[in-house]
């Protein structure tokens, strides 16, 4: 089996990510809190209010198929549906997201409000959307 580390690094990352979610699923408002969720989210977790579970589960489900798409290219799992388009538009995301959040980051300066919580997270979006990035190139005439 010839895999490839990259991809198994991007998918790895997914599933720490998605995991992340699910323990803020059973351990509630502090893990909300201490990953940066938002205090709405937290207050609804401590309410028992099922919304902030549904979303999280959503976000949780979302990053386990992307995880599953890296792996699949990976070679670790077999191949799975459109896996160059699924493949850039995983990278995209995590992309986008992490330089979208960079700039939610610095308007927020002025209020100082989540910003630590908008810089963590969109580095870690770039650096999970890079790997992401060079897997998919390193693999790019396989897909």
């Amino acid at each position: 089996m010839n895999l490839q580390p990259v991809l198994l690094l991007g998918g790895a990352l997914s599933s720490v990510a998605a995991l992340a979610h699910v323990g803020c699923i059973v351990f509630g408002a502090p893990w909300y809190r201490f990953f940066g969720a938002g205090e709405r989210m937290a207050r609804m977790a401590d309410a028992g209010n099922p919304m902030a579970a549904i979303i999280t589960s959503v976000i949780a489900a979302v990053l386990a198929v992307w995880a599953a798409y890296a792996f699949s290219a990976a070679g670790l799992l077999p191949r799975m549906p459109f896996s160059k388009l699924v493949l850039c538009a995983i990278t995209g995301v995590y992309l986008l997201r992490g330089i979208a959040g960079i700039g939610v980051a610095l308007s927020a300066l002025e209020t100082e409000q989540g910003t630590t919580f908008w810089w963590w997270s969109s580095v870690i979006c770039l650096v999970f959307g890079a790997v992401h990035a060079v897997g998919v190139a390193r693999i790019w005439g396989r897909l």
